[in-house]
């Protein structure tokens, strides 16, 4: 199962030059990840009250060309990978309607316990995860 997210680039987003401060891609990322829980049928709060909190633990961003102000953008979002303790998910952010590939990305989570530590996410909630996995281009 993918995810697809639309919205247009904010103001707020955009640095001097114009163009979307890198860091930004993450929250789109952000985005993308939490609209596909909630299409799995459980909203990221919703987890959290499960008492499943995912921590970033490793981030691979690659920037293939800038976005702008007001530009139409599109975050393909997919997981491909769910264990008992983490999660990861892949990204390809485009811009819509010419297609121009704007960034991929990787994002690992582990989920943590309140008190700050790995733990294993709840049985169900990994069977929700896990029934979405896609394998990455490498057959993975």
């Amino acid at each position: 199962m993918s995810c697809t997210s639309d919205f247009r680039v904010r103001y707020a987003e955009t640095d001097q030059m114009g163009v979307v401060y890198h860091a930004n891609y993450l929250v789109w990322c952000e985005i993308g990840r939490t609209d596909l829980i909630r299409r799995l049928g459980m909203s990221y709060a919703d987890m959290e009250r499960e008492g499943v909190m995912l921590a970033v633990s490793d981030v691979h961003l690659r920037l293939h060309a800038s976005a702008r102000y007001d530009d139409e953008v599109r975050v393909e979002t997919r997981l491909v990978d769910a264990r008992s303790r983490g999660v990861t998910f892949d990204y390809d952010i485009t811009r819509r309607p010419d297609g121009a590939r704007l960034a991929t990305a990787r994002i690992t989570l582990v989920s943590i316990a309140a008190a700050g530590r790995p733990a294993s996410m709840p049985a169900p909630i990994r069977a929700m995860l896990a029934s979405a996995v896609e394998p990455d281009e490498a057959g993975r």
